[in-house]
């Protein structure tokens, strides 16, 4: 029986035979971990700090072209050696961390965390976490969960999916580089370098087209969709590919590791960190990106590294060339994996938030992990002695990562168990007949006890997830949402499909949140109900400030076609409900409420005029953090999670635009979600809000009597039986 090739294939690179170690790039690799540690622990005071993140892109960029070019590949199992090589560098110590971050996150994160966090720990440890990111990105729910303690493992997966095409990309570039490029590799032997000038134009010119492509592609993504381009690695090949088209030119006029002598090099290192500094400071999280905009810090990091300035005064290269620099720079990767998933977890360890205190100490725990993982972790697993069989890496590789996504999954498991439980404890509890279950409870507070301790109904953690029919995940995959950038009119019926008073629900997801309420009122009246809702964009005819221009074009003309097929359509019953997360384009304030005012009063006279009865719902009490996550923190005293009735409610241009349009009722239901004083994150034993504003479902549910007695005094007859 014959072995696997790769099997007959053994690490021919002994440990004594390590890469020079440039101080220049060091400082660049300290510079970047620095600008990301301090965007994280303190955003407002270095706002744009997460070009770091591009910075070390520029570096693997070009570390990971030099090589390859120094070294051609030419066939297979050249490339199996350099990605054994790269699993050796990289895996050991990222997939500790995960595993690390995924038992420690069991044990002090509330359990409305732990399924995100699993999946995402899953898809970290995969290397393809960026991905999933840039799906929940665009989705206005997903985008309000709390960060995960991995979610910066998506630089790590754009880089290992770079790692994976690039050498592939450079064997086929060299290949067709012409007939004395592989004289030249055939004369050289095994283990030989290859005269860079001999491969000619060819790879220069092929990474600089794909180079170009990804620019073009960012530049075009982050125009139309900015979140989900932040995330996905075709809008961020460019900047490893920068630094890879620098080695490469550096290459092919063998100029590569030549120290450059001279004023012109002290200038342009200098000017390259100064421009990344600057960015650090002037950009910000409103700063579409990356696009043309991620050019600056990619292009100062490339001015570093090309200028390979001397180790002498005035140059950056000895100024930064100090050993804690240095040291930090020789760490900046076990900095880099630590320091987040610390940042997420250290306040529910301390359950008192983060404070100067707690952030010192996040500091001063990363630079303790940091140097033990890399003496012990990286450094371990990094060279490999003479003879390993090259298969080794890769099963250990694969080993490592099943174990993550194993333990991954058993979490998953043990969430999908305990919320069968809750489902149980739900079910029992909504046919109980109890008389103060959810807003009853506030019909008679001297009757019904408040509720301020577990256990409430649905689990916190289940109530994360206790959303109307008109999610996918809810009713199976029936999607009743209009989504950016396109915001098409899409309708869902529910109800009695043969009912006799036609209902339409118009409005963004604060709409959608009175869904189940109407569903009860439908079962008992014989009403059928059409929905007309958009994730995050409210019906008001008005310019509404998304991250695009044809997102704000869109999201207005999907307000207006909504508008007319309703009144096409001559419903009996038009109910309006929106909640305003976006300001008026240009404008703020109080200025911005009365643009939506205006726009209210358009659309709410347009739905009078078609003959329908028109109900506006003004929109609900809001705590604006995440109520589940809080009573999962909390479970003995839920008063945490309470707020003042006066800073929960906030201004609704819906409920101040039916006052300026006869004939159209205005639904206020808050008190029936709120005492008199103060807004409690559980009513009646239920859970009011599935996330920072939304209603859970067996709330509205709750709420069914209260807003159907507004409806039944807005339709003529009542709408039907009581």
């Amino acid at each position: 029986m014959t072995t696997p090739l790769i099997a007959r294939r053994v690490e021919r690179t002994p440990s004594a035979t390590r890469p020079a170690v440039r101080a220049d790039i060091q400082a660049l690799r300290a510079l970047a971990v620095t600008l990301v540690v301090v965007y994280h622990l303190w955003p407002t005071r270095l706002p744009g700090g997460f070009v770091g993140v591009d910075v070390f892109l520029v570096i693997s960029g070009f570390l990971i072209t030099s090589h390859l070019l120094r070294r051609p590949p030419r066939t297979g199992r050249d490339l199996a050696s350099f990605w054994a090589r790269r699993i050796r560098r990289l895996l050991p110590a990222s997939l500790l961390v995960l595993t690390t971050t995924l038992v420690v996150s069991r044990l002090v994160a509330p359990e409305t965390q732990w399924e995100n966090t699993a999946r995402q720990t899953a898809a970290a440890a995969l290397y393809v976490v960026n991905w999933r990111l840039a799906a929940d990105s665009v989705d206005y729910l997903a985008a309000e969960n709390a960060p995960t303690p991995v979610q910066h493992f998506w630089s790590l997966s754009v880089e290992e999916q770079f790692y994976a095409g690039w050498p592939v990309l450079v064997l086929l570039l060299v290949l067709l580089a012409g007939l004395g490029a592989r004289r030249a590799l055939r004369a050289g032997g095994p283990g030989q370098p290859v005269p860079e000038r001999r491969l000619g134009l060819v790879v220069p010119l092929g990474l600089g087209a794909v180079v170009l492509a990804s620019l073009v592609l960012s530049i075009r993504a982050t125009a139309s969709e900015p979140a989900s381009a932040y995330f996905i690695t075709p809008t961020r090949i460019w900047e490893l590919g920068i630094g890879g088209l620098l080695a490469a030119w550096l290459a092919w006029r063998g100029r590569e590791g030549v120290t450059r002598h001279g004023p012109t090099a002290t200038v342009l290192g200098w000017l390259g960190l100064a421009v990344i500094v600057w960015t650090g400071f002037a950009y910000s999280g409103a700063v579409p990106f990356p696009g043309w905009r991620a050019a600056l810090p990619v292009l100062g990091a490339a001015a570093v590294i090309a200028a390979n300035a001397p180790a002498r005064l005035p140059s950056p290269t000895r100024v930064l060339g100090v050993r804690p620099v240095q040291w930090l720079g020789d760490v900046s990767y076990s900095v880099y994996l630590w320091h987040w998933p610390l940042i997420v977890l250290v306040p529910y360890a301390t359950t008192g938030g983060r404070g100067l205190v707690d952030d010192a100490g996040i500091v001063l725990l990363t630079l303790a992990l940091a140097p033990a993982t890399k003496r012990f972790v990286e450094d371990r697993f990094r060279f490999p002695r003479a003879g390993t069989p090259l298969r080794r890496p890769y099963l250990y590789a694969a080993a490592g990562m099943a174990v993550v996504v194993g333990l991954a999954g058993l979490q998953i498991a043990e969430v999908h168990h305990r919320e069968a439980q809750a489902r149980a404890a739900l079910d029992k509890a909504t046919t109980s007949g109890d008389p103060c279950l959810g807003a009853a409870a506030l019909d008679d507070p001297t009757a019904c006890p408040r509720t301020t301790a577990a256990p409430v109904v649905p689990a916190p953690a289940e109530a994360a997830k206790d959303k109307s029919d008109a999610y996918p995940e809810v009713s199976g995959g029936k999607d009743c949402w209009s989504y950016q950038p396109r915001f098409r009119v899409i309708t869902c019926t529910f109800g009695d499909p043969h009912g006799t008073v036609d209902v339409a629900l118009l409005g963004n997801s604060h709409a959608g949140q009175w869904l189940p309420a109407l569903e009860v009122l439908a079962r008992q009246r014989g009403w059928r109900i059409t929905t007309y809702l958009a994730s995050r964009c409210a019906s008001s005819d008005v310019d509404q400030r998304f991250d695009t221009p044809a997102k704000v074009r869109r999201c207005r003309a999907w307000g207006r076609d909504a508008v007319r097929q309703i009144a096409d359509r001559h419903y009996d019953l038009v109910v309006v409900s929106n909640r305003i997360s976006l300001p008026a384009d240009g404008l703020s304030g109080s200025r911005s409420v009365a643009a939506y005012r205006d726009g209210d009063v358009t659309m709410l006279r347009r739905l009078h005029a078609s003959g329908a009865a028109v109900v506006a719902i003004r929109d609900t009490p809001a705590p604006l953090r995440s109520v589940p996550d809080c009573l999962a923190e909390n479970p003995k005293d839920f008063t945490v999670c309470s707020g003042p009735r006066s800073r929960w409610r906030s201004d609704d241009p819906v409920a101040e635009a039916a006052e300026q349009v006869p004939g159209v009722v205005t639904a206020d239901l808050d008190d029936h979600i709120c005492g008199p004083r103060t807004c409690d994150a559980a009513v009646g034993g239920v859970v009011v809000y599935f996330d920072e504003t939304h209603l859970t479902a067996t709330y509205s549910r709750t709420l069914a009597p209260y807003l159907g007695s507004v409806l039944a005094r807005a339709l003529p007859g009542g709408g039907g039986p009581t």
